[in-house]
């Protein structure tokens, strides 16, 4: 069964409704568009459920229109055709819904229709007949409530009775008699004129705010700041108790296991690893839960609207939001999601900024580093967080207008944009977009971090480092703190056990590689244990927190088991801490604008036709993001801090 609609009818929630927690993203063979796979279970069979796009016309030459096209009609790669089309009609809005329920029954699909939003429709006044509707479509018709659930049984059991139409229809090229033959069963209908039904005083109150050129501007910054404050104030509570859980298994496992390299592995490398990626689940749960709630509001078309006269100043096309948008999720599905943009220069620019923005990836080290920085003071914390969120839209846009005046010059297109009605949002729907964005990052934290993590940890903990023997003696300025751990009465136990383990990473094959590479980064603050982070970086993100998990908890200190309080107290070889103020807010900015991830670079080399804008892409953000990190530790040290 597929599911096809326009957009902002329902059709997510519906299919949610439909599937449950059964529900995953998929990016349909053939096609760069997202659509969404899952299970109903219907008298007994479990059916197969495909969401497409939402789309006005499965005739438009538009990337969603010709994959749910070639979808309905059997010729999408590796996709079956379905047995059933259940067309999702929005009931507040029929008239033009019925023009691609007219395309579609055209095609001779088995058709159910199922006409959302009508308790939406009540409150407007109108009042449906299904059974007239039923009746000039010569399919079943079934109205449903998908956020309450009311009507889903009903639509389940009319599945079974789908069929094609033999009804007259008119032809879908001839847009007049389209309208004609939507408008006439609008009347019979609903009992009226389409349109009577206007938009409620509160809603036009609403737009007028939310819309505005300044006003719109202004709501849009404070609810995106709101959003990241709500993200540190609440998931305190459960970060804490992953930290607690992971280590009490830290410590099962190392009072269970004989001591030895496996369990080193098992306790420092897989277990320690991954509380530095799990521990920020609850931050990437909120994120996404909360964005829901605000696209189901119908906030985030608004905000598209707003952000749409900002872009188009910079070279950017309205349809670059779209892009720019899920780009705060994954770069990746944004890059391949701009060949919805007509125009190839367009397209490429949209390519190459894209990365700017701040994707789920950055966020572990977001919170590591705003937790150094401004701990016990969440407020403040939220605040540069979405700062750091405006900072990668700045320097995205600001790359877009360099780009456009001179490798890809010309000017943008506009935007046609629908703004669908307010609404209650659902939490159901922001449960399970939540849960499926948990479950992606879980996944990736279970395999290539854990393979990264994995490998690390060997990097780190060889070759062994002898003490007594002296093996570290290339480190001359490690060595001298062992040898003075060593001598002096002065020096407790826990400060020579922690210099035995800086000089035992130091001489370790990461050590030697970060020190090998760390002039580079010299200017910034980094010494080489971050070094060898923001190196590991490049293959994923979030593979930061790890790798710094990795490297300082060589030392057996269990008296703390939190991950980010080894890091946050990690010291250099001399000594001095790690991550001053200053380091740490360098190494904020650099990763708010680096280009750290190897499989956006190859997806840019495909999607945007050759490795030389992969290069320039990756040239050009590693330039700005050392330069911004510079200027940026330069302006930290200048106001007293460290």
């Amino acid at each position: 069964m597929t599911l096809v609609g326009n957009p902002n009818v329902g059709k997510t929630t519906l299919f949610n409704r439909l599937c449950g927690l059964r529900a995953k993203a998929t990016n349909l063979p053939g096609t760069t568009v997202e659509a969404r796979r899952g299970s109903c279970r219907c008298d007994g069979q479990d059916i197969q459920v495909v969401d497409l796009p939402g789309v006005y016309s499965i005739g438009l030459d538009q990337p969603e229109s010709r994959c749910a096209a070639a979808c309905i009609n059997g010729d999408l790669s590796g996709t079956p055709q379905p047995d059933v089309v259940l067309l999702v009609l929005d009931a507040t809005n029929l008239a033009r819904n019925l023009r691609i329920a007219n395309e579609v029954l055209n095609t001779g699909a088995r058709c159910v229709v199922a006409l959302t939003m009508t308790d939406a429709a009540s409150r407007k006044g109108l009042t449906l007949d299904a059974s007239r509707i039923e009746a000039y479509l010569d399919c079943p018709v079934v109205p449903v409530i998908a956020r309450n659930g009311t009507g889903i049984e009903t639509l389940k059991a009319s599945l079974a009775h789908a069929r094609s139409t033999s009804a007259s229809l008119p032809d879908p090229t001839d847009q007049q008699a389209v309208t004609q033959w939507s408008n006439g069963i609008v009347r019979e209908a609903a009992g009226g004129e389409p349109g009577a039904a206007a938009t409620g005083r509160l809603s036009d109150r609403l737009d007028l705010a939310f819309v505005h050129p300044v006003s719109g501007l202004l709501l849009f910054a404070a609810i995106m700041a709101g959003l990241f404050y709500v993200i540190f104030a609440l998931a305190g509570i459960p970060m804490d108790l992953i930290e607690l859980i992971f280590g009490h298994v830290g410590g099962w496992l190392s009072s269970v296991m004989p001591e030895g390299a496996i369990r080193d592995l098992v306790v420092d490398g897989i277990v320690g690893g991954l509380a530095g990626t799990v521990v920020f689940l609850p931050q990437i749960l909120l994120l996404f839960f909360l964005i829901s709630l605000l696209e189901d509001t119908g906030y985030l078309a608004r905000a598209a609207f707003v952000m749409d006269r900002v872009m188009r100043r910079f070279g950017l096309p309205g349809q670059a939001f779209v892009p720019m948008l899920s780009a705060h999720a994954c770069a990746i599905p944004a890059i391949m999601s701009a060949r919805l943009v007509p125009d190839r220069r367009d397209r490429i620019a949209v390519i190459l900024v894209a990365p700017f923005l701040s994707c789920s990836a950055r966020l572990p080290v977001y919170v590591l580093l705003l937790g150094v920085l401004f701990a016990e003071r969440p407020a403040l914390a939220g605040l540069v967080f979405a700062g750091c969120y405006a900072l990668g839209i700045i320097a995205a846009l600001l790359s877009a207008l360099l780009a456009r005046r001179t490798l890809l010059k010309g000017r943008a297109r506009p935007m046609v944009l629908e703004l669908p009605a307010y609404r209650w949002p659902s939490l159901r729907t922001a449960l399970l977009t939540a849960w499926d964005r948990g479950l992606l990052f879980i996944r990736k934290a279970g395999t290539v971090i854990l393979g990264i993590v994995i490998v690390l940890w060997w990097l780190s903990a060889y070759p062994k480092y002898d003490a007594s023997a002296g093996v570290a003696s290339a480190q001359s300025d490690t060595t001298a703190i062992v040898e003075t751990g060593g001598s002096d009465p002065a020096m407790t136990q826990l400060e020579t056990e922690d210099a035995e383990s800086r000089a035992a990473m130091a001489h370790s094959f990461a050590g030697r590689i970060g020190r090998f590479v760390q002039p580079v980064f010299e200017p910034l603050g980094y010494d080489w244990q971050l070094t060898v982070g923001v190196m590991t970086s490049f293959a994923a993100r979030e593979v930061f927190v790890s790798t710094m998990a990795v490297l300082v908890s060589g030392s057996d200190d269990v008296d703390d088991p939190s991950v980010i309080t080894r890091i946050e107290q990690a010291r250099q070889d001399d000594g001095s801490p790690m991550l001053t103020p200053s380091t740490a807010a360098s190494l904020l900015v650099f990763f708010v604008l680096a280009m750290q991830c190897l499989p956006t670079l190859a997806v840019t080399a495909r999607e945007a036709g050759g490795w030389k804008w992969a290069i320039l892409q990756l040239a050009w953000m590693t330039a700005v993001a050392w330069g911004a990190a510079w200027i940026t530790r330069m302006l930290v040290q200048a106001g007293g801090l460290a």
